[in-house]
């Protein structure tokens, strides 16, 4: 099988070959407009991870290679392992130093989503203006972030772990996932109009919501309705009762913002009850 294609089954969209020796980021079909898949083209091998969806790297190998002896398959896959540990130990200590660089205040982005007086944590960086930082943490343990320009333009940083993380808004009640960030202000600003206690968790993708399900007894989902039909199927797998707009290509936010809070608090409030 072709790299591309053997990358493609693994939800990694790659439309050309990677450069060689470097770990490349690239879309996946879960979240195209994120880039949660990693390619290492090694020449007569490549290492492939999604992920939101993939705890474990998978080795692609050249035709002709198809022999290649288990342990150095192995061998090869610790190394890639070891090459990935070493990048999120970095990208977790980078998080951590521009945290401390950053002060509470407005940004753009919340205003945008409706949030006016919403304050975050705020990075002024002298190229890019001011920057939402959401911090992402797995258990308590911090290792990464996600970095949201004046314009909305969102990214992680480079090699950080995001299976399995999310940010969260603990009010000592029932497990609820969602993707965004915008989304779990909306869903937490509804709770509170419904006077309910929650566990809201940001798991920023469709496929990671999956993976800190994982981790949880039982809850809710708030689903985006994406044209892929992604979050709903990522609901209806998960098995938890789920949430999700009437309208294609929304999310809860959109909602929020489309029909005020009353009724968006009213409607996500029949799955919750």
């Amino acid at each position: 099988m072709h790299l591309l294609d053997f990358c493609r089954l693994h939800g990694v969209i790659v439309d050309h070959m990677p450069p060689i020796g470097t770990w490349k980021r690239y879309p996946t079909h879960d979240k195209p407009t994120h880039r949660n898949g990693a390619v290492k083209y090694m020449g007569t091998h490549a290492f492939i991870q999604n992920h939101a969806t993939m705890t474990e790297i998978e080795v692609w190998h050249a035709e002709g290679d198809s022999a290649m002896d288990p342990n150095k398959a192995r061998k090869l896959v610790e190394a890639a392992h070891r090459d990935i540990r070493d990048k999120q130990d970095k990208a977790a200590q980078k998080a951590a130093h521009i945290l401390h660089q950053c002060q509470i205040g407005y940004h753009p982005y919340l205003k945008s989503k409706g949030f006016e007086e919403e304050q975050g944590n705020i990075w002024k960086h002298e190229m890019d203006g001011l920057l939402l930082v959401i911090p992402m943490r797995v258990g308590h343990r911090l290792v990464g972030c996600q970095i949201i320009n004046e314009e909305g333009g969102k990214k992680f940083l480079f090699g950080q772990r995001t299976s399995g993380a999310a940010f969260v808004f603990d009010n000592h009640g029932p497990n609820i996932l969602c993707e965004g960030y915008a989304t779990a202000l909306s869903v937490k600003t509804a709770m509170k109009a419904l006077k309910r206690r929650y566990t809201l968790y940001a798991c920023f993708s469709a496929g990671n919501m999956k993976k800190v399900a994982e981790t949880l007894p039982r809850g809710f989902v708030v689903a985006d309705n994406d044209a892929s039909r992604t979050g709903q199927n990522t609901a209806e797998q998960i098995g938890w009762p789920y949430w999700m707009p009437d309208t294609e290509g929304m999310d809860a936010n959109d909602v929020h913002q489309r029909d005020g809070l009353f009724k968006f608090s009213q409607s996500l409030g029949e799955v919750i009850r």
